[in-house]
């Protein structure tokens, strides 16, 4: 009994070990890098676009959502620049799941892979019904209102009315990435140039037509929209809805908001870190293609938050379809229709996005015997994962078919974002570990596979980290002033350092979000647990600081470590923090049936 026990704690921890010297790859290797950097921003630049700009600059941030935008990119960029140096170094099919599995082991990849399953999921069908909807508005909502007459679903839980509409598009998209990695690419490219053309358009025009008065707005303004809404007399003391004014009327507070509304439009990126078996000099082609499209992203997001408030005053912004309401405001009413084409093009592509990774995450955690072998299956014409891709498009379908997926966006975010959050780890922990520690000797031509022998060895490693603790074989002198080069015990020392920090930031977080009215309140309680949290975490972050880095360069490296992904795990978990009560039980139940 004792020994099945240490035999599955070994397979908790066990980490994979990948061959680096091999090229060769079961899957397709015909992608560019504008391949990449078109994945990426069809992925990342979705219907969001046309949209989230209205919403946010109107409730949060007035004209100073071009800040907001600069703010989240920079939180995305921190993210990004993580996932770019982990393409470069373990080019392989997997994303964050395989880079779990390489650093911190089988465990965290299981749980990481298991969420970013999810994520893809409930993206691929909620886009689907966007597309649908999207298309049934251009109709006069035709399709809807028959389905609606003909076969109504009124369960709670389920949606209104069935969409087959949605099933098709997702089954559409599911055998075009079945059919070949380079003809879906190639599909891909069309819809995001449309897309990133009708974006141009929209910025070009809103600084044709834009008025710089938009920006200086005076809160009396506002004082007299309010009482006109309200329906109120200006005698009366009336405070304005619409803050008071000027670049910042929602203040610093309002544009922060807005940056963490803004983040998630940034998500989609890291569909690029699955291509790595599919991409020609995937060391070189990841990062750029990474770093690349979260720079078009920003622009893009920028110019058209920028363009939308300088054309029309924020407060008068239509929260659902502020584009065409805002050609309708500077008399180009005809141009609705541009916009329209470039929203369903940037549907399409962001759906491409949320279903082109799925299989490859299920293929390479089925190769790994994590998931059903069946899974992990190669078409040896096409070279695709087509039993994952057909099961997932299938499984993506139903959820379309059937359910409300509102309430289930939110477990997006928790997938996303701890995804991040382990990625940032994972660069910190690898960075610090001795030479190579993740890849297969070159003496050994075995094919990558986990062995038992493999696992035993990651166990001993780990015992002897534990009786390095035991022995007394790490004190202050070590911790502080370890040897040039990285060791077992100096990465023994990051491990547990970027663990109490993780750890650290998951209280910090808490704390601000669920006891403000103490800190306010400036109760003793709070602030000395605060302040020994912050002594623990200076601490912690001054210690992994001290260590020495592996002296292995490849063509990306993270900047400012260890600061810049401490950074990202903070801002990662400080969203997930902010999910409400009902998204973290529907994530332990998901957690719960893995």
């Amino acid at each position: 009994m004792l020994h099945h026990v240490l035999s599955f704690s070994r397979s908790l921890i066990r980490r994979k070990i990948v061959d680096m010297d091999s090229e060769d790859s079961k899957l397709c290797r015909c992608l560019s890098t504008v391949d990449l950097i078109a994945l990426g921003v069809g992925s990342t630049l979705g219907a969001g676009v046309y949209v989230l700009a209205g919403e946010v600059a109107k409730g949060n941030s007035g004209p100073s959502i071009v800040v907001s935008f600069l703010i989240a990119a920079l939180a995305s960029v921190m993210a990004g620049l993580c996932y770019a140096e982990f393409g470069a170094r373990v080019p392989k099919t997997g994303s964050a799941y395989l880079y779990s599995y390489v650093t911190v082991g089988e465990l965290w990849a299981f749980i990481t892979g298991w969420n970013l399953i999810l994520s893809y999921v409930i993206g691929t069908s909620s886009v689907a019904r966007a597309w649908s909807g999207t298309f049934d508005e251009l109709l006069g909502k035709r399709i809807g209102h028959f389905f609606i007459t003909y076969f109504p679903m009124n369960s709670p839980g389920l949606a209104e009315y069935p969409d087959f509409f949605a099933v098709c598009l997702i089954l559409l998209l599911a055998g075009l990435l079945s059919f070949g990695v380079k003809e879906s690419a190639w599909v891909n490219k069309v819809f995001t140039a449309v897309n990133v053309l009708v974006l141009v358009f929209v910025i070009i025009a809103g600084f044709v037509k834009g008025d710089t008065e938009n920006w200086k707005i005076k809160e009396e303004v506002l004082v007299n929209f309010t009482a006109l809404t309200r329906n109120l007399s200006l005698t009366s003391n009336i405070t304005s809805d619409f803050g008071v004014g000027g670049f910042m009327p929602y203040g610093v507070g309002g544009t922060l908001a807005g940056a963490a509304t803004c983040f998630y439009a940034f998500v989609g990126f890291d569909c690029i870190a699955t291509t790595g078996e599919e991409v020609k000099n995937p060391q070189k082609a990841i990062p750029l293609g990474i770093v690349v499209s979260l720079l078009v992203c920003f622009l893009a997001y920028f110019g058209v938050s920028a363009a939308l408030t300088l054309m029309m005053p924020y407060y008068l912004l239509d929260e659902k379809s502020p584009l065409p309401v805002a050609f309708q405001y500077v008399g180009w009413g005809p141009a609705k229709f541009v916009v329209a084409v470039g929203s369903l093009c940037a549907l399409s592509t962001s759906l491409l996005g949320s279903i082109f990774p799925m299989p490859r995450v299920i293929y390479a955690m089925a190769e790994d015997g994590v998931l059903f072998k069946v899974l992990a299956r190669i078409n040896p014409k096409t070279k695709t994962p087509v039993i994952a891709t057909m099961t997932s498009g299938v499984v993506a379908a139903i959820m379309a078919f059937l359910f409300d997926l509102k309430a289930l966006v939110d477990m997006m975010s928790i997938g996303t974002l701890l995804a991040y959050s382990l990625v940032a780890a994972c660069v910190l922990i690898l960075r610090y570990q001795p030479h190579a520690a993740y890849e297969r000797p070159k003496f050994n031509i075995e094919k990558e596979k986990l062995t038992a022998e493999e696992g035993e060895s990651e166990m001993t490693e780990s015992e002897s980290q534990l009786n390095m603790l035991k022995d007394g074989g790490l004190t202050l002198q070590t911790v502080l002033s370890p040897s040039m080069l990285p060791t077992k015990q100096s990465s023994t020392v990051v491990n547990i350092a970027v663990s109490t920090i993780a750890v650290v930031v998951c209280i910090i977080s808490a704390l601000t979000t669920y006891k403000v009215h103490a800190i306010l309140a400036m109760e003793s309680w709070i602030l000395g647990v605060l302040a020994v949290c912050l002594m623990i975490f200076i601490v912690c972050v001054l210690i992994v600081l001290r260590q020495p880095q592996t002296r292995k360069k490849v063509a990306f490296m993270v900047p400012l470590l260890p600061f810049l992904p401490i950074l990202s795990i903070f801002v990662n978990v400080y969203l997930m923090v902010q999910l409400s009560g009902d998204t973290w039980i529907r994530f332990s139940i998901w957690m719960a049936v893995g």
